[in-house]
């Protein structure tokens, strides 16, 4: 049953996210703010795997309650957004592509699973990268969220991809996943991170080093050239060491903040039927993510 009732004005609309280490999140502030603005009675909560007995473990209890309680939705994020999938009853068809599932949305019984991650990351590249050289292009990270902006980056142009992951199983899994989709670009496992960097017209980072919590570079700076941009898709802190160390070589940057405003975009619009204003929504996460608190937690 959705929480979404069917009235002219202040309906009701109840949604969530679930993940770990997500109490920092501008995620919940950005939708009910928009809620707010569209006429609705919008509440949003966080599920925290690190304060839920259980953990990653309960995911399907969790998923279970948020559809008895009436949630119009769920937003999706680490560590889940790969293993969420069994739990589900049908995928759009970019999720089902991408094999990562970042928005459930609760509709008369069923849990259908979409991905928003991978169109919020482009929508950014376009309006904060405009011309970028996409010949050549090496990302970091094979997981959930790396699937999203790596297939991203192939509709948005991008002619070789090298993905590099730690797991090379996951990594290998990835570009095959991806020359299928994608047959008439080269996807390519990268073996040398060093090598792949030297002839790379920008870099996409995908990992979680550089969040709060786990802070540092994700590569030596010396791969880095000042010709090359930088893409980073983590937004807390906006300015990771990535992107401060990229900018003080000459690199053109940009920081996450704006997937995550897109990606909330798009599950704004399935959870509540609703088109928002992306602009209004821009505004409040720049003015959020300013604010002295987030940026003392980010530090």
């Amino acid at each position: 049953m959705s929480s979404v009732i069917s009235t002219a004005s202040n309906r009701r609309v109840l949604a969530g996210l679930i993940g770990s280490a997500i109490q920092q999140s501008l995620t919940p502030a950005l939708h009910m703010e928009e809620g707010t603005a569209q006429g609705l009675d919008y509440r949003y909560e966080l599920l925290d795997l690190d304060r839920i007995n259980g953990g990653v473990a309960a995911l399907p209890s969790l998923l279970a309650s948020a559809q008895e309680r009436g949630l119009a939705g769920l937003n999706i994020t680490h560590p889940c957004k790969q293993i969420i999938l069994p739990m589900l009853d049908s995928l759009s068809d970019d999720a089902k592509a991408l094999g990562a599932v970042n928005t459930v949305v609760f509709s008369e019984g069923r849990r259908i699973g979409h991905n928003t991650d991978w169109w919020g990351f482009a929508e950014s590249f376009k309006l904060g990268l405009q011309g970028a050289a996409l010949e050549r292009v090496v990302q970091l990270g094979a997981g959930g969220a790396g699937a999203a902006v790596a297939y991203a980056m192939l509709k948005l142009g991008a002619q070789r991809l090298d993905i590099y992951d730690i797991d090379a199983t996951k990594m290998r899994a990835l570009v095959a996943l991806l020359s299928e989709l994608f047959p008439s670009r080269q996807v390519a496992a990268v073996t040398d991170l060093r090598v792949a960097m030297a002839s790379a017209d920008g870099l996409v980072h995908a990992t979680t080093t550089g969040m709060a919590k786990n802070p540092g570079l994700p590569l030596p700076a010396d791969m880095l050239r000042a010709s090359q941009w930088v893409v980073e898709i983590i937004y807390f802190p906006l300015q990771t060491q990535l992107l401060k160390t990229a900018r003080s070589i000459g690199c053109r940057t940009l920081d996450g903040g704006g997937m995550a405003i897109y990606q909330a975009v798009g599950a704004f619009r399935l959870f509540t039927g609703i088109a928002p204003d992306a602009q209004r929504m821009a505004q409040h996460f720049d003015s959020l993510a300013r604010r002295p608190a987030a940026i003392a937690a980010a530090e």
